[in-house]
């Protein structure tokens, strides 16, 4: 990390303002900014926010691929809405899974979180960020999805590595479906490496 950001994250842990009153962001220009500066640790506008976000999602997607599993990247589905821009423009899927649940596509929505998100709130709880971020995802997408006869599956993760409980799932399956082909093929069939 680099010394502002070391700097950054000790003034935080030990609840020195950085701010010396509240004020917009001058990435987002969106959010106002606490003193405490909590904001500009996990502000979407970030340059690495976006590049963390589709590098996870090109990922996913190349292990759906290789464990031979149907999914499209930013695959339009014209449910999806983003009340955050404030108008309801449709937006893409992440992942769109082909016959994941019960026939059902599901659209796989990533987002990635600071464990340090919320932090003034409630105190530090591992986990806490992110689980909190799929339930947003949740609340978001879930019943558009089910409405248009689709599954919904958030893919929560932190910065800091952590996953939350359905994309454990997820994985979990994916890793199923990996060692039943390669029981069926007497593992010659489907390669993980490169």
């Amino acid at each position: 990390m680099s010394a502002v950001e070391y700097r950054a994250i000790l003034k935080y842990r030990l609840m020195i303002p950085m701010y010396s009153e509240d004020e917009t962001c001058p990435i987002c220009r969106k959010s106002c900014m606490d003193k405490y500066g909590e904001h500009a640790i996990h502000c979407k506008e970030l340059p690495g926010f976006k590049y963390r976000h589709d590098w996870v999602r090109d990922v996913l997607g190349d292990i759906l691929r290789r464990a031979g599993i149907s999914a499209k990247k930013e695959a339009p589905v014209n449910f999806l809405t983003d009340p955050m821009e404030g108008r309801s423009t449709l937006r893409p899927t992440d992942l769109l899974v082909f016959g994941w649940a019960g026939g059902k596509h599901a659209c796989v929505d990533l987002t990635g979180v600071s464990p340090l998100a919320g932090l003034r709130e409630s105190g530090f709880v591992a986990g806490q960020a992110i689980r909190k971020a799929e339930s947003k995802k949740v609340d978001k997408h879930a019943k558009a999805c089910a409405d248009n006869q689709h599954a919904f599956v958030p893919f929560a993760f932190d910065t800091f590595g952590s996953l939350a409980p359905e994309a454990i799932r997820l994985l979990t399956r994916v890793q199923k479906v990996v060692h039943s082909s390669c029981s069926s093929t007497g593992g010659r069939g489907l390669s993980l490496i490169g």
